[in-house]
């Protein structure tokens, strides 16, 4: 999932990965992070991260993709998207960028592929963020989640889908739906190639399994709302508890599944401390 569609910070540029083309945002100045996004319909680096580097692109550089299948991305030729294809396509990203060393956050989807990420990576991944995160082992498909990648374009479900994501109704505005309609729109041929029924299959892709998880030499913070309803705490986040050696978790009360953009501020204030704190 991701927040609803914000303003950019500056105008994306398109990389070459592995062959195929990713459509990057890449803001501000100091050491790298590597911001993913969810997995909902209409979904975007830009969308998800936007107001995220504005603010903290005085200290850090954010560097956020439209991953395979989402945004201006492309799948890769033959290929259907899931957990090895993001993991290998982020790492080509920064390989490609000339990017040594790097921290990773990701939201949701992107949560599972910033803990792969640094499993597969360990000598380049410093730090990691899993917000609102999928990749637990055993973890089931919440009807939440099943119904946001089942979100037919337009309106009526772009508002079905937010209406999920977050738990003050308020923010799901007028503006936040039609942005999010006409992203959905826009990358709906790419979509229905992501996550069609059962889904199920889809979530047990973007498990991480219990010794890539233990093998993960990076710090990593685990940021969840207590009444997230997609990837509920329980299921997701405290499992995640007993796998990892260097752990925190930080949990948001009053917070659905998006709390970059349900407590804004103090979720920046966290990450900043974390990233610079090692």
């Amino acid at each position: 999932m991701s927040t609803p569609e914000l303003s950019t910070v500056t105008a994306p540029e398109t990389v070459t990965v592995g062959g195929s083309p990713v459509q990057v945002m890449d803001a501000g100045t100091g050491p790298a992070v590597l911001m993913l996004h969810g997995s909902g319909p209409g979904t975007t680096g830009s969308g998800a991260w936007a107001a995220t580097a504005q603010a903290l692109g005085a200290s850090f550089r954010l560097v956020a993709p439209d991953q395979a299948g989402f945004g201006r991305t492309p799948l890769p030729v033959g290929s259907r998207g899931g957990l090895e294809v993001w993991t290998d396509q982020a790492a080509g990203l920064m390989d490609a960028l000339g990017i040594e060393r790097y921290a990773v956050v990701g939201h949701s989807m992107g949560g599972a592929v910033a803990l792969s990420l640094a499993a597969a990576r360990p000598e380049q991944v410093t730090h990691v963020v899993a917000v609102a995160t999928m990749g637990a082992p055993g973890a089931p498909l919440s009807p939440d989640l099943d119904a946001i990648w089942a979100a037919p374009a337009g309106p009526l479900g772009a508002q079905d889908m937010l209406s999920r994501l977050v738990l003050d109704q308020a923010l799901v505005t007028d503006q936040a739906v039609a942005a999010r309609a006409a992203a959905m729109e826009a990358g709906a041929d790419a979509f229905a190639r992501l996550f069609p029924p059962p889904r199920a299959r889809w979530s047990d892709d973007l498990t991480v399994s219990a010794g890539a998880l233990a093998g993960i030499q990076a710090p990593v913070l685990l940021v969840h709302g207590a009444e997230d309803r997609v990837t509920p705490l329980r299921d997701t986040a405290l499992p995640l508890l007993d796998h990892l050696a260097d752990v925190r978790l930080h949990v948001f009360g009053r917070c659905g599944h998006v709390p970059a953009l349900e407590h804004p501020h103090e979720f920046r204030r966290l990450l900043s401390s974390f990233l610079g704190s090692h």
